[in-house]
């Protein structure tokens, strides 16, 4: 039995009978097709007459912001960073050069040093 709705964007639906919800992200006219995305961040497109034959309802939206994200602790719902000191922010980059490839420097925006397009050869070398 054909379902009745017309998709909207940012309304959520259920597959009747397996609860997956889903919201739709798009709605392209001139394809002819329905985006949307799935609770767990899958991605999918429906033609106009494929969305008519889908065993949905409207549903609400999920509680748990973190369905698509995998998040997993309660910690991890937090914006502070626990991994790094200020020592981590405060030191200087280790710089990387690849074998074999030559190595410049370029002035610093404003400043005319005469040093742009010069090589600095090996790290430590004058």
């Amino acid at each position: 039995m054909p379902n009745e709705l017309d998709p909207r964007v940012d309304q959520w639906y259920v597959f009747r009978g397996k609860g997956r919800c889903f919201c739709v992200t798009a709605i392209d006219e001139a394809g002819k097709t329905i985006e949307i995305q799935h609770f767990d961040g899958d991605v999918e497109e429906y033609g106009f007459d494929e969305w008519r034959v889908l065993n949905i309802e409207p549903g609400e939206e999920p509680e748990n912001w973190s369905g698509a994200l995998d998040v997993s602790e309660r910690d991890d719902y937090g914006t502070e960073v626990t991994d790094t000191s200020a020592q981590d922010w405060s030191e200087p980059q280790d710089e990387y050069y690849a074998e074999g490839v030559e190595r410049r420097r370029f002035p610093r925006q404003g400043t005319d040093s005469g040093l742009e397009g010069e090589s600095l050869g090996e790290p430590g070398e004058e």
